[in-house]
């Protein structure tokens, strides 16, 4: 059993608060497609579309595309997801994928979802997956009545000319829920600096920007994504907590943070809960939200994150709380669309109370 899974499992006196964190509605500004996909979804799909795998056994399989008893390691979780990119291997099976990411989501009481997707398929091509991603999210966010927005990943190592590909497609999708571009990928060999014009471009088009950064790499990447790509929001960015700089200027330029614990656990960026800066960043007055990242590999919820948080952290539900009204007042939608989400959960909070 991992030591999440200890964690949310426990029976405690303070029970009640474990179930308010359950029931909380919430936001998820970090959820990447690929790595929510369920697994008796991907031994189906495999089957159906002939998906080369080791075994199509689910309990056999899931040690390749899960984090179970796994050293922490950034290679590691990587290769887990780059495993999960085969299964773009029809249509009907990306439609399924995505919509099963957003019932998922809905089914723990995630109300807006931010859903990222690397566009690279084996046997499609980048339009038809955007193509069926946007058709099965937009269908599961009608029946499941969860709003949803889309953001498209630029991987690092596919390099720049893929990246400016990657930009034209996101822009292709404005009408069909993309509101975003994304950098992922490795901090440390692919640096971010060769992609700045491309961010550029998609902020002077009207995307918003959120950058993987302070994750395996350390705090200039997070300065590297604010003042060079543009960045709105950082992915992860909890390294920056190891310069006083680095945290001033997400201060003072209110840069929010898409802190995805138990991830960082899983990737080596920090050895325990105890000890992940969250908190620290939180009492910094930084905006940081908590979030799922990858809910199939790191076999977690958003509820999950918010009880290990408070389990570990020293957070209190009002603390939870306010981290997703920092996630609504984060959310890449328009003015009035973000002021009304706003409202909307601070109402919900004080019924609550």
């Amino acid at each position: 059993m991992s030591e999440l899974q200890r964690i949310v499992s426990k029976r405690t006196a303070g029970q009640s608060t474990y179930e308010i964190l359950r029931e909380l509605p919430k936001i998820d500004l970090h959820r990447h497609m690929e790595g929510s996909l369920r697994l008796e979804t991907l031994a189906e799909v495999a089957r159906e579309h002939g998906v080369d795998l080791p075994t199509y056994n689910i309990e056999e399989l899931r040690p390749y595309v899960q984090v179970t008893d796994d050293a922490p390691d950034f290679y590691n979780f990587l290769g887990k997801m780059e495993l999960l990119r085969r299964f773009y291997s029809a249509g009907e099976a990306v439609d399924r994928i995505a919509y099963e990411a957003v019932a998922d989501a809905a089914a723990d009481r995630v109300e807006y979802l931010e859903l990222r997707v690397s566009p690279a398929g084996k046997h499609l091509s980048p339009q038809e997956v955007m193509e069926n991603v946007c058709r099965g999210a937009g269908r599961a966010a009608r029946e499941c009545g969860i709003q949803v927005r889309l953001l498209v990943t630029v991987i690092r190592e596919f390099g720049v000319k893929t990246a400016e590909e990657v930009l034209d497609l996101a822009l292709a999708f404005r009408e069909n829920g993309v509101v975003g571009l994304d950098l992922a990928g490795h901090e440390e060999t692919h640096p971010a600096t060769p992609f700045a014009a491309v961010f550029q471009r998609a902020r002077g088009s009207g995307l918003h920007v959120t950058i993987h950064a302070g994750e395996i790499g350390g705090s200039w990447n997070v300065r590297e994504a604010v003042e060079l790509l543009g960045a709105e929001r950082v992915g992860h960015g909890v390294r920056a907590a190891e310069d006083a700089a680095v945290m001033r200027l997400l201060k003072q330029r209110g840069i929010t943070l898409e802190v995805c614990p138990t991830s960082n656990i899983q990737t080596g960026v920090t050895p325990t809960f105890t000890q992940h800066p969250l908190r620290r960043l939180y009492a910094a007055g930084i905006p940081v939200t908590i979030n799922t990242d990858d809910p199939s590999v790191s076999d977690t919820t958003l509820s999950d994150e918010y009880v290990v948080a408070a389990s570990t952290m020293g957070l209190t539900v009002k603390d939870v709380q306010l981290m997703i009204l920092n996630a609504a007042r984060a959310a890449f939608v328009d003015k009035d669309e973000r002021e009304a989400l706003e409202k909307h959960f601070q109402n919900l909070f004080r019924s609550a109370m």
